[in-house]
C-alpha cells in the first residue's frame, strides 16, 4: 500500500510539474508574439511534451489561456506584497512587476475586443489590480461612497500599465526617472490632502 501510494504521489507530481511546463511555455510565448499566431504545436514544442498531453490539461488553447491567466494572478498576488501607505515601496513593487511582464499585459490588452479569453483574462486582471489599490492605500482612501470611487478611479490611472508604458517605453524614461513620476502622482492626488485644504462650506 505505502509503495502504491508512493507511486500516486509521484504520478500526480509529475502531471502538476508537465501542467506548470505548459503553462510557461504558453505564457512564454504570448509575450512574444500575438494570441493568434501562436498554435497549440508551438506550444507544445516549446514545452517538449504532445499537442494532446496539452488538449487532456486544459481542453484546447481558450482553457490553457484561462489557465495561464489564473496563474499569472497568483503569481501577481505573490510579488505585490507591499507595506500599507508607503508610497516608495508600493512603486517600487509595481516597477518590479511591470518591468517584468508590463509588455505582455499592454500585448494581450491590445486583443482584448477579439480573443474572449484576453478579454476574460484583463477583467481578472483589472478587478485584481483594483483590489490590490483598495489594500496597499487603505489608509487614504474615504470610506464607502462616491468619493471613494472618485479616489480609486485617479489610484487606479496613476498606476495603470499604459502609464509605465507610456514613460519607459514611449518617452524612454530610466525606471528611477519613471518611478519618481509615478510617486509625484500618487502624492498629488493623496485624498486626505484634499480633505484637510477644502475650506468649510459653513464659513462664507
Amino acid at each position: 500500500m505505502e509503495r502504491r501510494s508512493y507511486r500516486m504521489g509521484a504520478r500526480t507530481a509529475a502531471m502538476e510539474a508537465t501542467r506548470e511546463r505548459v503553462m510557461e511555455a504558453a505564457a512564454r510565448l504570448w509575450t512574444q508574439r500575438w494570441y493568434d499566431e501562436v498554435t497549440l504545436q508551438h506550444i507544445a514544442d516549446e514545452a517538449e511534451v504532445s499537442v494532446q498531453t496539452v488538449v487532456n490539461r486544459f481542453g484546447g488553447k481558450d482553457g490553457l489561456a484561462d489557465a495561464v491567466a489564473e496563474w499569472v494572478a497568483t503569481r501577481t498576488a505573490v510579488a505585490r506584497q507591499a507595506p500599507v501607505g508607503d508610497v516608495a515601496a508600493i512603486v517600487a513593487v509595481l516597477f518590479a512587476d511591470y518591468e517584468r511582464q508590463g509588455d505582455a499585459n499592454v500585448l494581450w490588452a491590445a486583443q482584448v475586443d477579439r480573443v474572449p479569453a484576453l478579454g476574460r483574462a484583463a477583467v481578472q486582471a483589472r478587478g485584481q489590480h483594483r483590489a490590490w489599490l483598495e489594500e496597499v492605500f487603505a489608509d487614504r482612501l474615504p470610506e464607502a461612497g462616491p468619493e471613494r470611487e472618485h479616489a480609486l478611479n485617479l489610484h487606479y490611472a496613476a498606476t495603470d500599465v499604459y502609464l509605465w508604458k507610456l514613460w519607459r517605453r514611449d518617452l524612454g524614461l530610466s525606471r528611477a526617472e519613471a518611478e519618481r513620476a509615478m510617486r509625484d502622482l500618487l502624492t498629488g492626488i493623496d485624498p486626505r490632502r484634499d480633505r484637510q485644504a477644502a475650506p468649510d462650506p459653513q464659513v462664507p
